[in-house]
């Protein structure tokens, strides 16, 4: 077993103002509505390397994050160590008081008291924490104020109380609300500062001692603009010829396909690691290999995804004259 330290520097630049606080609106979701958990990244030890979730968390089918509209300077997000050594952990809180007491506030007691729900709050540099974990139970509690007298205010106050394996962590995929899709940005690289179990690699983040993430592929793909569910080995078919294909995730660095004999192809991921696109022309009939890399630092692999097994029309036209079916735009 290897008890190298991972502990790094913490550095601070003198001048650089820390903005208090957090923005005036929260999104919320029940557990039972989440699919898959995005993932901190733990060394063989079990031992945490980064504060920062690498994925998306995966919603059911027409589930979305809700909001809450807060008064910003009564809200407020704090953690607190709880438990003894070598076991403790952070009970992150949350305390968000939404002005209102009208019926749909009231009803908010009724499905957010009794269920098990996780939060993300926007701090003031546009980030999003996460209260809220899939390893332990959220407690969220309502409380209402209808004022007092002429000068008293009104108030539905949320809150809400997580255990965490770290003060509530960071999340940079997407968030699906009913308005759209929210990009929460891109996973940092940060420098530790010394030693790391991990290697630097060619993720554009060389140097000693800089920290890889995992990559994350969504499950998700297009080809010739239809989406597809993939998962590890499996195959799926298709008719007609490639002419394009899409990827998402997080952290990715490398992709490529075999088409038949041919040599391996590299798809190109864009810099943030979020995108690989080819629009590359593969002929029908052929079977198609995905390769992805998995792993960091010294265990970095190629391994295959999954395989396309692409198929002629039934006209039989194939070739670089088959034009190829329109199929809608799954993007």
């Amino acid at each position: 077993m290897s008890c190298s330290s991972i502990q790094r520097s913490l550095a601070w630049c003198q001048g650089r103002p820390e903005l208090p606080g957090i923005k005036r609106r929260i999104y919320y979701i029940s557990k039972y509505d989440i699919v898959k958990w995005p993932q901190l990244q733990h060394d063989t030890n079990g031992r945490l390397l980064s504060a920062s979730y690498a994925g998306d968390f995966v919603l059911r089918a027409d589930a979305k994050w809700k909001y809450i509209d807060v008064l910003a300077d009564k809200s407020q997000l704090t953690s607190d160590p709880q438990g003894e050594y070598p076991s403790q952990t952070q009970l992150n809180k949350l305390v968000a008081v939404h002005p209102g007491v009208e019926a749909e506030a009231s009803a908010a007691a009724a499905y957010l008291n009794n269920n098990d729900n996780v939060f993300l709050v926007e701090d003031m540099r546009g980030q999003y924490r996460v209260v809220g974990s899939d390893k332990w139970p959220t407690k969220t509690t309502v409380n209402q104020d209808l004022g007092q007298g002429t000068t008293g205010t009104t108030s539905t106050t949320i809150n809400v109380e997580a255990t965490d394996e770290c003060p509530a962590p960071f999340y940079y995929g997407s968030i699906e609300v009913d308005e759209g899709t929210i990009d929460a940005g891109t996973i940092p690289y940060p420098s530790t500062g010394g030693n790391s179990s991990s290697s630097s690699g060619n993720n554009g983040n060389s140097g000693s001692g800089s920290l890889e993430i995992e990559p994350t592929f969504n499950a998700t793909v297009f080809i010739n603009g239809q989406s597809y569910s993939v998962a590890n080995n499996n195959t799926i078919s298709i008719s007609g010829n490639i002419t394009s294909m899409k990827f998402t995730g997080n952290n990715m660095r490398y992709l490529s396909y075999k088409a038949g004999t041919d040599i391996e192809t590299e798809i190109p991921v864009n810099n943030a690691g979020t995108v690989a696109e080819c629009s590359d022309m593969i002929t029908a009939p052929k079977t198609v290999k995905i390769y992805r890399q998995v792993g960091t630092g010294n265990n970095r692999r190629d391994v295959l995804w999954f395989t396309i097994n692409l198929t002629a029309t039934s006209s039989g036209n194939q070739g670089d004259d088959y034009e190829p079916i329109d199929e809608p735009n799954g993007d």
